[in-house]
C-alpha cells in the first residue's frame, strides 16, 4: 500500500514494514498486562509478554530492520518494564541488537522506558510520514498511529470472524495491536470511523497475508 506517496508493506503478523528505510513499526505491545491485572485481583495467565515478544522476534528475524519503532503502550503500565521476567528481558534485548530502537510514548507508558536503551520520543517524523501513538484530532496526511487496536468483523462462508486489522483511508493508517492481551475496537465504532474519510478500508490480519475489506462490508459488533 502507499501512504503519502510512501510504499509500505502490511505484514500479516500485524506489523508495518517500510522497505526504503528498512524500518519495522509495531504498535501496542502492552507487555506485562497479565501481571498488571493479576495485581488487581484479576487472574490472567502470566504468559502474554512471552507470547508477544516471541511473535515480535519472529518478525524481526524475517525482516531484519535497521530501525524498530514501537508506537507507544509498549508496556501496560509504568511498572511493566520492572516486572518483565529475565527470559523475556533477554528476548527483548536480543531482538534490539543490530537495529536502532525507537520507543514512542503512549498513554499507558508516557515516561521513557527504563533499562532497555534506544531512543524515546513523543513522535517521529520522517519525510512525509509522522509516527505517533494516538491519532491527532485533525486528519493528518501521512500519519501512522496505534492506540485504538482496530479489529474487523466479517462473515465468511456463514461464519462470523473477528480479526485484528489495519485501518486506513489512504491518508492516515491506524495499526493493529501486537500485544497478546491487547483486545480490540471494531472499525465500525464511531471513535475509529471519525478518524477517516467516508470511504476507508480494513486490512484484516490473516495466517499468511492481509485481506482488504471496504469498511461498509465489515460488521459492527453485536
Amino acid at each position: 500500500m502507499a501512504l503519502a506517496g510512501v510504499a509500505l508493506v502490511l505484514d500479516a503478523a500485524g506489523a508495518l514494514w517500510w522497505p526504503a528505510e528498512r524500518m519495522l513499526i509495531v504498535a501496542d505491545l502492552h507487555l506485562e498486562k497479565g501481571s498488571s491485572f493479576a495485581a488487581r485481583g484479576v487472574p490472567l495467565p502470566p504468559y502474554d509478554s512471552r507470547a508477544t515478544l516471541t511473535l515480535l522476534a519472529r518478525i524481526v528475524e524475517r525482516r531484519r530492520p535497521r530501525t524498530l519503532v514501537a508506537l507507544g503502550d509498549s508496556f501496560h503500565d509504568r511498572g511493566g518494564a520492572d516486572r518483565l521476567a529475565g527470559e523475556e528481558r533477554a528476548t527483548l534485548a536480543a531482538l534490539m541488537r543490530g537495529c536502532e530502537m525507537v520507543w514512542i510514548a503512549g498513554n499507558h507508558d508516557p515516561d521513557p522506558v527504563p533499562g532497555f536503551g534506544g531512543i524515546c520520543a513523543e513522535e517521529l517524523r520522517i519525510g512525509p510520514l509522522t509516527l505517533r501513538h494516538e491519532p491527532a484530532v485533525e486528519p493528518g496526511e501521512g500519519e501512522i498511529a496505534g492506540h485504538f487496536h482496530p479489529v474487523a468483523r466479517v462473515v465468511v462462508r456463514g461464519r462470523s470472524l473477528r480479526r485484528r486489522c489495519f485501518a486506513t483511508d489512504g491518508r492516515r493508517l491506524v495499526m493493529p495491536a501486537l500485544g497478546a492481551y491487547a483486545g480490540g475496537l471494531n472499525v465500525r465504532d464511531a471513535a475509529l470511523a471519525r478518524l477517516f474519510a467516508p470511504a476507508y478500508e480494513a486490512h484484516l490480519v490473516g495466517a499468511a497475508r492481509t485481506y482488504r475489506i471496504a469498511h461498509h462490508a465489515c460488521l459492527p459488533d453485536r
